[in-house]
């Protein structure tokens, strides 16, 4: 009886997607979908990543942590900025993750649907908390 709120705890919830590798974009996507999200962006690229985190509404966010060549730091900065949540995608693992942001939550690439939804809810009640 307890699971059922975490359950529904992504229903509705909008979230920011940076993702530059097509394949993995649209696999995030449908798994969001499946949890009940609503996507913003995906984006692609650094500067377009950077603009929608200042100025899109969203709950959370997904960000790739090299995009295109460039680190997603900038990005994360902004979006700590506005006391939002972030969960960071690789395929290094946490280790790979720089300070100030080394206690963010981390899904490590490849990673499974269960994976993901764990860390996404692990990290709106994070800060719910």
């Amino acid at each position: 009886m307890s699971a059922e709120p975490t359950e529904n705890l992504l229903q509705g919830i909008r979230v920011l997607v940076v993702e530059d590798e097509a394949a993995i974009s649209m696999l995030l996507e449908d798994m969001l979908l499946d949890f009940g999200c609503d996507v913003v962006g995906p984006a692609a690229r650094l500067a377009t990543a950077l603009e929608m985190a200042g100025t899109e509404t969203f709950d959370i966010a997904i960000l790739d942590v090299n995009v295109a060549g460039e680190p997603i730091y900038p990005v994360a900065e902004a979006i700590a900025q506005r006391d939002l949540p972030l969960v960071f995608s690789t395929g290094y693992g946490g280790a790979g993750i720089r300070e100030p942001f080394r206690d963010r939550p981390v899904v490590q690439k490849p990673f499974s649907q269960s994976d993901l939804k764990r860390t996404l809810i692990g990290a709106i009640k994070g800060r719910a908390g």
